[in-house]
């Protein structure tokens, strides 16, 4: 399969390969795009990554907020999917889990990293080694498991120096009972799993307790506690107080809909699905939703109370019966996400969006957006765009910009720039005029013209380029201009035509389009105006003088700022700058009178 990568996000994530339909590899990354890419590249590779790149025909991408929820999601979803690469390949990065084995009668407890698929050995995984390392001695305060390898178990004769600290109970030399022991390894066990509600409760009814008993070294040593046992916990918003949840949002972009499905179990996101659909096959968004739905629980007999999807739908009593009808259970369907679920809610929702962009070519981008301005503005042929923008400072090094836009976006081999003689400098109309009548010339010599003109003004400009436009050969050109809004906030813009004001929805692929070009032809306006700067000030009347090089000029420059300042400087100014005596200074003076 041939992986368009250009359309794999930049952000953090999880990516899934599939070979005929099945996943075989679930990977996590901190820059989607770069991993994946990685996989696909010419670099040599080893045995396993090469089967795997052999192998793919589809890959899926789900971006989280930062790596940490990836490698958290990551775990979840290699749990329930078990791939077959996840247990052969290995990842560079691990985070550590809290481990406690089951292989002894007397299981020990210690810190683990691990790339497998976890089990209920496993707590994490977690984000510092260092928290869990202070809460392994934490747990040992309190429960007095053993921390040390198997071999050592069994070759001690005595209690070690764990035990004298009264970290351990020193099972090795029977000291505890095995029952004992295990009842002491379910309550640690309960002391991870509750310490977000019974156990902080307790230690914070502690704190309390012991400041009022002005037992303040107990209260610090509680505080420490509590601040250990809520870093341990410490998970991202792939953790939420919602237990369980379904999350389904329908995006829609350039003729294509986007849908993303997030199933959220005991608090932690255990899958998502995604799907791509032509707007063609349906009449609107509530009919997709109703598809959506029914189809997902008819194959899925997992079904929580509460669903969410991320805009209102209006035939949610429909779904709701249609689905107890099939499946004889009862559910909530809700639009507004509480704080708690709000984090997996956003994602739902732009992961939805990115399911198109993953679709849309930059052609299909750019011809619907096209298509759309066409019939806005009425027009019969629309398949080139050229705008034109002027650019000064100070009236001077005056320049006028013209960008292209085709089906296929920009066109750079076909941009221009017009240097404007200096006594039109500062004049925007007299400049838009001599760009404009040089530019009309060529359109006779090379026989092609855009079918639109956009330009950066107002009615005066627009009334200019018209009246051009209408004198040449080629009046069935269309002109529009663009007229920045109110303190030139963005989306305020106004689209002005000969017959007046055009109505736009400000959020329209084609009003979006019109902006995009505006802003390139003030960028490339704008560029090639400082370069003409820089070009004037490396080549000055310095450089005609006997003595300055190019180190005495830099250091004329970095203090005086421009050539002006420098005409304008004293000679005993002038003599303070490092490589400049008297006779230099007085050659400048001489220069500039």
């Amino acid at each position: 399969m041939a992986v368009d990568l250009k359309k794999i996000p930049t952000t953090p994530g999880i990516y899934k390969f599939f070979y005929n339909s099945k996943i075989i590899y679930i990977g996590k990354a901190k820059n989607l795009k770069k991993r994946v890419s990685s996989y696909f590249g010419n670099s040599k590779k080893d045995r396993k990554t090469i089967q795997i790149k052999k192998l793919t025909d589809q890959v899926e991408t789900f971006s989280t907020k930062n790596e940490v929820e990836a490698l958290l999601l990551e775990q979840l979803l290699i749990r329930e999917n078990k791939p077959k690469f996840n247990i052969l390949l290995r990842d560079d990065k691990t985070y550590p889990y809290i481990y406690f084995s089951d292989n002894h009668e007397y299981p020990s407890i210690g810190l683990k990293r691990t790339k497998k698929s976890v089990d209920e050995k496993y707590f994490g995984p977690f984000i510092s080694s260092y928290a869990v390392k202070q809460s392994i001695k934490e747990i040992q305060k309190v429960f007095k498991l053993r921390n040390c390898t198997d071999n050592t178990f069994a070759s001690r004769s005595r209690p070690c120096i764990e035990y004298q600290m009264n970290r351990c109970s020193a099972p090795c030399v029977g000291h505890i009972s095995k029952n004992q022991y295990a009842e002491d390894l379910i309550e640690a066990k309960n002391y991870l799993t509750s310490s977000d509600s019974q156990t902080i409760k307790k230690l914070e009814r502690e704190i309390n307790s012991y400041s009022k008993r002005l037992e303040f070294e107990k209260a610090a040593a509680a505080r420490d506690k509590l601040k250990r046992i809520n870093t341990i916990q410490e998970e991202q918003s792939v953790t939420t107080k919602a237990k369980d949840i379904d999350i389904f949002s329908v995006a829609e972009d350039s003729g294509y809909l986007g849908v993303c499905i997030v199933v959220v179990r005991k608090g932690k996101i255990r899958g998502t699905k995604t799907h791509l659909i032509k707007r063609g096959y349906y009449e609107s968004i509530d009919r997709v939703y109703e598809s959506t739905l029914i189809n997902f629980y008819s194959i899925n007999p997992d079904i929580p109370n509460k669903i969410l999807t991320t805009c209102l739908v209006s035939s949610n009593n429909l779904i709701r019966k249609a689905i107890f009808h099939k499946t004889n259970h009862n559910i909530r369907i809700i639009s507004t996400p509480s704080k708690d679920i709000r984090p997996i809610f956003n994602l739902c929702k732009s992961n939805a969006k990115q399911v198109i962009v993953n679709h849309l070519s930059k052609e299909e981008k750019y011809r619907f957006a096209l298509n759309e301005l066409k019939s806005t503005l009425c027009m019969k042929q629309l398949s080139r765009i050229e705008a034109y923008d002027i650019s000064h400072l100070y009236q001077d090094h005056a320049v006028a910009s013209c960008v292209v836009y085709t089906e296929k976006g920009t066109n750079k081999d076909k941009y221009r720039l017009f240097n404007i003689p200096t006594h039109l400098a500062g004049n925007d109309i007299g400049s838009l005029e001599h760009a404009l009548s040089r530019r009309l010339k060529y359109y006779e010599d090379k026989n092609i013209k855009p079918d639109l003109l956009l330009i950066d003004g107002g009615k005066t400009q627009l009334k200019l380029v018209n009246s051009l436009i209408k004198n040449s050969k080629f009046s069935n050109i269309k002109v529009i201009s663009i007229v920045k809004g109110l303190k030139r906030v963005r989306a305020t813009e106004t689209i002005l035509s000969n017959e007046g004001v055009i109505e736009m929805d400000k959020y329209s692929k084609g009003y979006l389009l019109l902006q995009e070009i505006r802003d390139e032809s003030h960028r490339f306006a704008i560029t090639a105006q400082r370069k003409k700067k820089k070009l004037s000030i490396k080549k000055s009347f310095l450089d005609e003088i006997n003595g300055i090089g190019p180190v005495i000029k830099n250091n004329l420059l970095k203090k005086y700022k421009n050539i002006k300042n420098i005409k304008a400087a004293k000679l005993d100014d002038l003599m303070t700058i490092k490589g400049i005596n008297e006779k230099i200074a007085k050659d400048i003076i001489s220069y500039k009178s």
